[in-house]
């Protein structure tokens, strides 16, 4: 096989045949732009809310809320490349779709394969996070579950070789043994797991009633929380505004940004949408729009009711109802809680089947992964897949390593969505008139040819003024040298895409969503590029192994 066969694009034309129109029927189309809209909150709204917004304020203090600000810049200006995307490839597949469009083949497959990440893996610390505070809500009933069937064996045995007291010491010593293996595995995750599975594979419509109420009570509870919680705000809490510096608040770019994942998932249904062309840009903007209010509001209010080292918890929400001793508060936050994140693990669980059903249909995946059920009109096969891929983890690893590798490969796919609209979107003098169709969405155009290099400029100057040792440790390897790596690259490329911009005349906001997600990867740890880097791995042994001979674009050649 030729070099340039590995990056073979798909026709647009081609792929909307395959969508709907005529290789590929059967899906039902039943959702408006207010069922996107409550799909994408449904997402957003629930382990980041409720979980990983603990943490983030733990390590960036108040100011946190940057952070937050951050990574809603970037996914707004990435939620507008998906947008274009959506408007003029509305079919199934999210980004795998858009790069197979844009760059290739080969891009393709790796963003399917980094998606698998995002919405398989990440449902794993949904799963760990909503057994936290569905047990806590048995407790409140006086209903209690032994430790060993409320935690991962990860996560047990570390605390064991600790000698860390708490539930995971309790379970390692109290588990029944099978030989000498120890049962220990998180009942509650693994059972709202298959409920999920059985719900997706019964249907769409199913899936959004249950979504669209689940969303309501969430928002419901979550005003509540904070109205609330302004009562018992002391403003003293609030300083030092950035105890940790800004490394610090740097530090839970992973626990921040996997708050905002899942507004893409919004376009995976773009099949089963009455008019995807124009529904889908507004319910990803309209569900980022907000779930930001509500982060920010709600990150001021955690670090203002207590200080910031204390939300170092898996159930940040009702760790401060508890400290301020808002008893009635603990048992509506538990409700929330298991609401907020069942919607998640509803939506990512309807996400992937329909990423591996579309890279069946270019032959990539084995055929059974485009199996259309024939009463439930659901990826039948591919919904069963899913939920074992969600659930046989949950027995062998722990939220913080899901969490971490998740973030990265979603980050990696935004990076690519954002550059593919660059390659793919014409400039507004040059588009033709047919595709400027009425109710298609497309990003403004504004050239990026003398604004970007300014950005980069102004923003040197900005950083060197605020933070006046800010370059010079970053060229200092004298410790661990990840972050500064990563930083310099960052700076590289952020020159490159400069030059790029005066020279072709680039558009503004993909550049902007491509620079701003590039920055975010800077955050990530050694840890986290090297279990990334042994996943895209595995991922090409197996398209060289299988999908690159069934390819249909290579059958078709």
């Amino acid at each position: 096989m030729a070099l340039k066969d590995l990056f073979r694009t798909k026709p647009i034309s081609k792929i909307l045949q395959q969508g709907g129109d005529g290789e590929h029927t059967g899906l039902h189309k039943v959702l408006t732009v207010k069922d996107l809209t409550f799909f994408g909150v449904a997402a957003i709204i629930g382990g980041g809310t409720f979980s990983a917004i603990g943490n983030a304020c733990f390590s960036g203090g108040p100011a946190v809320i940057l952070l937050y600000i951050i990574c809603a810049i970037a996914c707004g200006f990435t939620a507008m490349c998906y947008a274009e995307f959506a408007s003029r490839v509305p079919v199934s597949g999210s980004a795998y779709t858009y790069a197979y469009v844009s760059f290739g083949e080969l891009f393709a497959w790796v963003i399917g394969w980094a998606l698998i990440m995002e919405y398989s893996i990440g449902n794993i610390y949904i799963a760990f996070s909503w057994s936290g505070y569905f047990t806590n809500l048995l407790e409140s009933f006086h209903i209690h579950l032994p430790e060993w069937l409320t935690i991962n064996y990860t996560e047990a045995h570390r605390n064991f070789l600790e000698n860390k007291p708490g539930e995971g010491f309790n379970a390692w010593q109290n588990a029944p043994m099978l030989g000498s293996l120890r049962i220990i595995f998180d009942l509650p995750a693994v059972m709202i797991n298959l409920l999920i599975t059985y719900l997706v594979y019964r249907g769409t419509q199913e899936s959004k009633n249950l979504s669209n109420i689940m969303v309501y009570i969430k928002l419901i509870i979550i005003v509540l929380v904070i109205a609330v919680g302004c009562f018992y705000i002391d403003i003293d809490n609030w300083t030092p505004f950035m105890p940790n510096g800004f490394g610090g608040v740097m530090g839970g770019v992973s626990a921040v940004f996997f708050a905002y994942i899942g507004f893409d998932a919004v376009s995976t249904l773009a099949e089963e949408s009455k008019n995807p062309q124009r529904d889908l840009p507004k319910g990803m903007i309209y569900s980022l729009v907000i779930c930001t209010v509500l982060y920010i509001i709600l990150a001021l209010v955690l670090t203002g009711m207590v200080p910031y080292d204390k939300l170092g918890v898996t159930d940040p929400l009702a760790e401060i109802f508890a400290l301020k001793g808002v008893k009635w508060m603990l048992f509506i936050v538990s409700i929330a809680a298991v609401v907020a994140m069942t919607s998640v693990m509803l939506v990512f669980q309807l996400g992937q089947p329909r990423i591996w059903m579309t890279m069946s249909r270019d032959g990539l995946m084995p055929k059974r992964f485009s199996n259309i059920h024939p009463k439930f009109k659901t990826p039948g096969f591919a919904t069963i897949v899913t939920g074992f891929v969600v659930g046989l983890p949950i027995f062998f690893t722990d939220e913080t390593f899901v969490l971490d590798f998740t973030s990265i490969g979603t980050l990696f796919a935004f990076v690519l969505v954002c550059g593919g609209v660059l390659l793919l979107s014409p400039h507004s003098e040059a588009e033709s008139e047919e595709n400027k169709t009425k109710g298609k969405f497309r990003i403004p155009y504004i050239n990026a040819k003398f604004i970007f290099p300014l950005i980069v400029v102004g923003g040197i100057v900005v950083t060197q003024y605020a933070f006046p040792t800010f370059f010079a440790d970053t060229f200092d390897f004298s410790g661990d040298a990840t972050a500064n790596v990563t930083m310099i690259v960052f700076f590289a490329l952020c020159i490159v895409m400069a030059v790029l911009s005066f020279l072709k005349n680039l558009s503004l906001i993909p550049v902007l969503g491509l620079i701003s997600c590039c920055y975010l990867l800077t955050g990530m740890s050694l840890g986290n590029w090297a279990w990334f880097g042994l996943w895209l791995v595995l991922g090409l042994v197996f398209y060289f192994a299988y999908g690159r001979s069934h390819s249909k674009l290579a059958k078709a050649e």
